[in-house]
């Protein structure tokens, strides 16, 4: 292993360092090309390619995977952004975090006030999907409906919902 990485740490520290940020992922990305070659070794085959490209091949797909895995995380520094900003207390005297709440609080409230405009079979099924956390599977079992037809009481409601709602808010926002 020693002689592998002697040979090839600059051919895989050179790949590594023109894609990572800083140099402790550039490490890490390098360790865990290093135990790939290690893993994969029996794979390696002289007729295919050179042993360098068999590293370097190795070295890209870690790379790639290690962006892929990148681009679907959350950034930490939103994440300390956002908190910073929970602790600064807003204009009403309450924190954010609390009026995040009473917001929330208030457009449960409007969904539920709209609920009550939905046909009954649509606002029961919503109800005890939403409530009591039940399946389209349950709910068909405890109405005695079908399941398709559970399925499009469901479908139906969240889409007249969604409608309401929109219609809601384009009033408000002064465009009708």
């Amino acid at each position: 292993m020693n002689l592998c990485l002697d040979t090839y740490g600059g051919l895989v520290w050179s790949l590594v360092t023109r894609r990572c940020r800083n140099r402790s992922d550039a490490e890490e990305v390098v360790q865990e090309v290093f135990l790939d070659v290690w893993r994969s070794a029996e794979r390696f085959d002289p007729a295919v390619a050179k042993e360098s490209t068999f590293i370097a091949m190795i070295a890209r797909r870690r790379l790639i995977d290690r962006a892929r895995k990148l681009s679907r995380s959350v950034s930490v520094s939103s994440l300390d952004a956002d908190a910073s900003k929970s602790t600064e207390p807003a204009m009403d005297g309450r924190g954010a975090d609390e009026n995040w709440r009473v917001e929330l609080a208030d457009e449960v409230d409007g969904i539920r006030r709209k609920m009550s405009d939905l046909r009954p079979e649509e606002k029961s099924v919503l109800e005890m999907a939403i409530d009591g956390g039940m399946s389209h599977a349950q709910i068909a079992a405890k109405t005695s409906m079908p399941l398709g037809t559970v399925k499009t009481h469901a479908r139906r409601g969240l889409i007249r919902l969604r409608e309401m709602l929109a219609g809601e808010a384009t009033i408000e926002g002064g465009t009708r």
